[in-house]
């Protein structure tokens, strides 16, 4: 539901000043939930305050979506650093590995067996195998190129792969 029809330009002023403005991702004073989102209450409720920045220079977010950083950095509250996703897209969108990752490289373990890399990809529910690997390189190489090739939000590989 859209509040930014609700909104007095004294919530507004008031809103922005909390931002610490940049040339790249803006900062915030204010305080995050526990997944590292910040929060501004606004209007009786507590948001999250990428979703009123986002709001307040795109638009309404339909109820069927999700706002999205591009730039990954999930406490950023820059509103050039946002966009409307479906949440299939929203997780198409991550960064680099997972912080239990074994080999430290997204989509890449180690297959003991075998003792090679490999590569895999998970898109709508179903695992992709990109292959083996003696290389590290070589599979990360291959699951970007997968992953790129099924994903249509993927900023983070699209830029390593260029």
């Amino acid at each position: 539901m859209s509040m930014v029809a609700e909104i007095s330009q004294e919530e507004i002023s008031a809103f922005w000043s909390r931002a610490t403005k940049s040339p790249g991702c803006w900062g915030w004073n204010g305080a995050a939930d526990g997944a590292g989102y910040w929060k501004y209450h606004l209007q009786g409720r507590s948001r999250r305050v990428h979703r009123i920045a986002f709001e307040l220079t795109h638009g309404p977010i339909p109820d069927d979506m999700v706002v999205d950083h591009i730039c990954h950095n999930r406490s950023c509250t820059n509103p050039k650093h946002l966009r409307l996703a479906t949440r299939k897209q929203n997780a198409e969108n991550l960064g680099a590995a997972r912080a239990n990752s074994t080999s430290g490289v997204r989509g890449v373990s180690l297959h003991k067996p075998s003792g090679k890399w490999r590569g895999k990809v998970m898109h709508n529910g179903k695992h992709y195998q990109a292959g083996y690997f003696d290389e590290i390189a070589d599979a990360e190489a291959a699951v970007i190129a997968m992953r790129n090739e099924l994903f249509t939000h993927n900023t983070f590989d699209r830029k390593k792969a260029a």
